[in-house]
């Protein structure tokens, strides 16, 4: 299909078929041929199809192929007249961000990396079904993480209230049900809290290479030359977990319902039906553990910095700059048509990206905005931006969430055959240790579109504006 340009960093797919609104895509022209290779075009399309979808069918300059919604896919729908799918939110409930920023300079910090790398891969379990040994949740406590989020790991000493306001929606969504989870879900979880999981997680120290925006930075505290550190992971087992529970229950609810479903994988049941109800409070106490297990990260990145520098708290000053979600879906006020409407928002490898002055925005950043992380791949460096106004009235508040994929994880094995990333890396001064050589070679830079071209895609939309670049020195990889 033939894209209608809206502007240079924009452009409609016009409602054609079942769709019920347009689809947009954010992306520049050069972008729009990598996007075209896979079927995410299509699933914008097939979003655009569900019931009580409002505005249109977004997407982000990351975009790619993804189970039922694309990834870096965003729409919303009428809280009582919409659905919501378990597709628009992913496996990986509220997968997210932390950054950390620190009182440390990289000059001083880069002769010992290679200690601190191994502190932190020793510190933090990595890769496929990873667990810690002898931090193991029992019923009660489970009970208070799903309900609480990062306030029950700031009650257990990892981390400190304050830190809290740092955090997307205060660290706890609302409405979450620990009884809406099975027991195999609280099984698969029970263990892994603190832990980074396999695939595109990983904790990576960084130097601000480039601030952009003096007056956000200085908010944040960021500054050049400065360590910081970020956290990618999200809900592990536990929230693959209830996304699988819930696939089959949503197929019935569709069928239930007489919704038309343009792909199976879009399953989905009306926001305000049981199965709806039921799946929002399961997938609420998913994120919630996902930002406990990024607060208890926090606690094991200041343990080890602190062990293979030989520091102590007060020397490093490691504390969040915030913490967002890129898988979820969020009751939440929009302006649609001159009158403010409740929405369930999916973000499914997007950003929230709210600007100056929101309410929602903590008060530390309401005079900026709420910070956006973006990271890229762990060769070239990642970005930090803050949200506007026209995210507001474009997106519903949203924006990218990272540099998204050029190839498969296949392929990218295929291309990188015969090579040794780990030392390639190395010789451009960035030390990396994956669980396995494969997911190293999985994760490959050039298995990754170019983040500061996404950036500057979703910069140029004025979707998002940039405040400070930063430049891996060494990675963990699950």
């Amino acid at each position: 299909m033939d894209l209608q340009r809206i502007n240079d960093f924009a452009w409609r797919i016009p409602k054609h078929g079942k769709m019920r609104v347009d689809g947009i895509i954010f992306a520049s022209r050069r972008m729009l041929e990598d996007i075209r290779k896979d079927e995410s075009v299509q699933q914008v399309i097939n979003v655009a199809c569900l019931p009580g979808i409002v505005r249109a069918s977004l997407a982000m300059p990351d975009i790619h192929w993804g189970y039922g919604f694309p990834i870096g896919g965003v729409a919303a729908f009428d809280a009582e007249e919409g659905i919501i799918s378990p597709g628009g939110v992913g496996y990986d409930v509220n997968c997210g961000v932390r950054l950390l920023r620190s009182d440390l300079a990289a000059e001083d910090v880069r002769p010992r990396m290679r200690e601190v790398v191994n502190q932190l891969f020793r510190d933090i379990p990595t890769g496929i079904g990873s667990h810690h040994k002898s931090f193991k949740l029992g019923p009660d406590d489970m009970k208070h993480v799903l309900k609480d989020g990062a306030a029950w790991a700031v009650k257990h000493g990892f981390g400190d209230e304050g830190e809290l306001a740092h955090i997307e929606s205060a660290g706890c969504i609302p409405g979450a049900d620990p009884q809406a989870l099975s027991e195999r879900a609280k099984q698969r979880g029970c263990d892994q809290l603190g832990t980074l999981g396999s695939g595109n997680h990983f904790v990576e120290v960084q130097e601000v290479v480039e601030i952009y925006d003096e007056q956000a930075a200085n908010a944040m505290g960021l500054f050049p030359g400065q360590v910081t550190i970020t956290v990618h992971t999200g809900s592990r087992g536990l929230g693959h977990q209830v996304c699988e529970d819930n696939i089959e229950v949503m197929l019935a609810a569709a069928r239930k319902y007489h919704i038309e479903l343009p792909d199976k994988q879009l399953c989905c049941a009306p926001v305000g039906s049981p199965e709806g109800r039921r799946y929002f409070v399961a997938m609420a106490a998913a994120a919630n553990f996902a930002f406990a297990n990024r607060q208890v990260i926090t606690h094991w990145v200041r343990a080890a910095l602190e062990h293979a520098l030989k520091m102590g708290p007060a020397d490093h000053g490691i504390r969040p700059v915030y913490d967002v979600c890129h898988n979820i879906a969020k009751f939440e006020e929009h302006m649609v048509g001159g009158s403010s409407r409740r929405l369930c928002v999916h973000r499914k490898g997007a950003t929230r990206a709210y600007p100056a002055h929101h309410p929602e925005v903590p008060a530390i950043y309401r005079e900026i905005g709420q910070p956006v992380l973006i990271p890229g791949d762990m060769g070239r460096y990642s970005f930090v931006l803050v949200g506007t106004d026209r995210a507001m009235e474009e997106t519903f508040g949203s924006t990218c969430h990272g540099a998204g994929r050029l190839m498969s994880r296949h392929a990218a094995k295929r291309a990188c055959r015969g090579r040794n990333i780990e030392q390639e890396l190395a010789a451009q001064g960035i030390l990396v240790r994956g669980a396995s050589r494969d997911t190293v070679v999985e994760e490959a830079p050039e298995a990754y579109k170019d983040v500061a071209e996404v950036v500057d895609a979703v910069a140029g939309a004025g979707i998002s504006k940039k405040v400070a670049k930063l430049k891996p020195l060494g990675v963990i990889k699950g």
